[in-house]
């Protein structure tokens, strides 16, 4: 199975970059999506029912803001839209597609690198969400896709000693990843590739992209039951160069069929594999 996480900081313009193009080459499973900026209304018609996928949307309330989506070449058993956390789901952060008892979210959590207000909303959602995925790890097989605003070790951004009391790298927010990690769940690329950095993101300011001075802060946060399904990714920068905006596409591949005693989804689900394609960076 492929599956894509891509923060395309505006589905319009994504749209216009060509990055639905380039999806629709790639041939992948899942795709889910952060930072639509996009409500129904404004949506193109044509991304509704992209290519044949199975697709839901979560947009805001406010306009041009944040927004997440999930497109699926099978139809889910089950669709969860939000938390129900009204500050949360008014801003379109979390997006479930439930196969069996496999689970699949595009996420999207704050970023507080804009003030203290902000990074007080982080705190809100974090201390909010980690209950809920502490409850829910014994029951479900999870693969949680998305923009997570964190980098969580010394290895994910290339100036971490300057960023030591910097929203993103605070000392809370990377124990909050920690204990997240000792509660059922793993790093899917940490675990792959424990020396390779990965940055998906980068400064628009003077030239951390031509540079490679970047963060990683978009990770597959998956089960520990699903450690041996992980074939492997790879993080490219071919597809977008420092013109075409800031956009992260992280791809992933798992190998295998997940059954959840009744139903198989090695047909369904989980594709032929295929090499892997580009991960492409730039967001946050």
């Amino acid at each position: 199975m492929k599956i894509i996480s891509a923060n395309l900081n505006g589905i319009r313009s994504a749209q216009n970059k060509g990055f639905f193009e380039w999806l629709s080459q790639v041939d992948a499973d899942i795709i889910c999506l952060q930072e639509i900026k996009a409500d129904m209304s404004v949506i193109p018609v044509e991304l509704l029912n992209f290519a044949g996928y199975h697709c839901e949307f979560h947009p805001a309330e406010k306009k041009g803001y944040s927004g997440v989506a999930i497109m699926a070449k099978v139809k889910p058993d089950n669709v969860i839209v939000g938390l129900n956390n009204p500050e949360i789901d008014s801003e379109g952060r979390y997006l479930e597609f439930q196969y069996g008892n496999l689970s699949i979210i595009s996420l999207y959590l704050p970023s507080g690198s804009s003030g203290e207000d902000k990074q007080q909303k982080k705190f809100r959602f974090l201390d909010y969400y980690l209950p809920i995925l502490k409850q829910n790890a014994p029951q479900r097989d999870y693969i949680i896709c998305g923009d997570w605003n964190i980098a969580h070790q010394e290895i994910d951004l290339k100036n971490w000693k300057g960023n030591l009391k910097n929203s993103g790298f605070l000392p809370e927010e990377r124990a909050w990843l920690t204990e997240l990690f000792s509660h059922g769940y793993l790093d899917a690329w940490r675990t792959l590739y424990p020396e390779e950095p990965g940055y998906t993101w980068w400064s628009n300011r003077g030239q951390a992209y031509t540079k490679d001075v970047g963060w990683r802060i978009d990770y597959h946060i998956i089960s520990n039951s699903l450690k041996d399904k992980l074939l492997g990714a790879q993080i490219y920068k071919e597809y977008l160069d420092s013109s075409k905006g800031n956009q992260t596409i992280a791809l992933q591949r798992y190998n295998g069929s997940l059954n959840d005693g009744n139903r198989t989804y090695s047909k369904k689900v989980m594709a032929a594999l295929k090499p892997m394609k580009k991960v492409i960076g730039k967001h946050r």
